[in-house]
């Protein structure tokens, strides 16, 4: 029994086997690479840290996600990362200086004390991208187009992207002269987009007539482009906080319109994924047939703060496992079929296989003594001496 039991991991945390590793491992060149061109520069935050600069900005949604252990040196309290992004934020605070905008990407495994739903991974590969130091509409759009062009090497079929933008929120939730804790709760029932819920919690805190007509639109504006035009009459008696965020998303969602007529964009006034440190619009991508967002991100200008330096910024990011998962699987070198070398002490026989190597074959070789057959290998092809060389050789032929 206990042989058995150590073949058994945790819920939630799994293994790659060689297949899908090699795929994973050929996906993450082709973001990575695909980040570089754009001219974003990789960083590596260690998986393990003190606490406190982990729960910055996003930590209110990450304490319960974050594992916690006592540091055996120096007796603080430390964290396994659940999310990279604060960790990026510091980076930033404290390498770059004055104005100029830096561009930062990472790539890294996340560790969470609960299971996603859907998924049901604890350990996602997290990748993403970050733009700090503007503050305009031309960076949203920069990582709102990476993110999508991401999803494009990566082989997911026509994403659907969803558009929103905390603002909207935050603007009416402030006009209503609501709480901490009843902003709070208003929050969660938009999220369960429960409608009768909704207006008896209007009635029962005595908002105002015609805010609490605006706070109930919410539920209600969410579509295609037609929503915009909706939501202008809808929210006209909204603050000047509430209509700039509107136009903002209007913008945002013209602009990809013109550049990508065939994305298929929604709007989503009541979408506030990562309210609690996302100042501006959020997004996310979705694909058919699965049940959640494979790629999200959004405005967080105040993220930086708790490190000095409150930066605007936005991002995005994902799990490439997820990804991988779903997209169309990467060619590689092991797709042309692996070669068997036997065991021979020819220098001619090396230069074979050192050429073949460089070419970005993969070549098996031989060792001495061995049973085991190549087509056991898991190759396709043979080395074979013929007419005085080296010649490749289908083991079915």
């Amino acid at each position: 029994m206990l042989s058995q039991d150590r073949w058994i991991l945790p819920d939630g945390i799994e293994e790659v086997l060689p297949a899908d590793a090699a795929h994973l491992e050929a996906l993450r060149r082709k973001v990575l690479d695909l980040f570089f061109s754009w001219g974003y520069c990789f960083v590596m935050p260690p998986l393990i840290e003190f606490i406190e600069p982990l729960l910055t900005g996003a930590g209110s949604d990450l304490d319960l996600q974050t594992f916690k252990l006592i540091d055996q040196q120096s007796g603080r309290l430390l964290g396994v990362r659940a999310d990279l992004t604060p960790q990026v934020a510091r980076i930033d605070a404290r390498t770059q200086g004055g104005d100029v905008p830096s561009r930062l990407c990472y790539l890294g495994t996340v560790l969470h004390t609960h299971a996603d739903r859907l998924s049901r991974s604890r350990d996602p590969l997290q990748v993403g991208a970050e733009l700090y130091g503007h503050a305009g509409l031309a960076s949203d759009l920069e990582i709102i187009r990476l993110m999508l062009e991401m999803l494009d090497v990566s082989g997911l079929p026509e994403p659907h992207l969803d558009l929103g933008h905390v603002g909207i929120y935050r603007g009416l939730a402030d006009q209503a002269g609501l709480d901490d804790r009843q902003e709070t709760e208003l929050f969660e029932i938009l999220q369960r987009k429960a409608g009768p819920e909704l207006r008896e919690f209007l009635k029962d805190n005595k908002v105002g007539d015609g805010e609490a007509e605006m706070l109930a639109a919410l539920e209600e504006l969410h579509g295609g482009f037609e929503v915009i035009g909706d939501a202008r009459r809808r929210l006209g008696n909204a603050c000047p906080q509430v209509l700039a965020a509107l136009e903002e998303i209007a913008a945002i969602g013209e602009a990809l319109r013109s550049e990508l007529p065939a994305l298929n964009i929604h709007f989503d006034l009541a979408e506030l994924r990562g309210y609690h440190y996302k100042t501006g619009a959020v997004f996310a991508a979705f694909v058919d047939g699965y049940g959640k967002e494979v790629a999200r991100g959004g405005r967080y200008d105040e993220i930086g703060k708790a490190f000095g330096r409150a930066r605007p910024a936005t991002g995005f990011s994902a799990d490439l496992k997820t990804l991988a998962r779903l997209g169309v699987r990467c060619g590689s070198a092991e797709d042309d079929g692996a070669i068997f070398a036997p065991a021979a002490p020819d220098p001619d026989l090396r230069e074979a296989v050192i050429h073949l190597r460089r070419q970005g074959r993969v070549v098996v070789q031989e060792l001495a003594g061995q049973t085991a057959t190549a087509e056991a290998l898991g190759c396709r092809y043979a080395l074979v001496r013929s007419g005085g060389a080296w010649q490749l050789r289908p083991l079915d032929g």
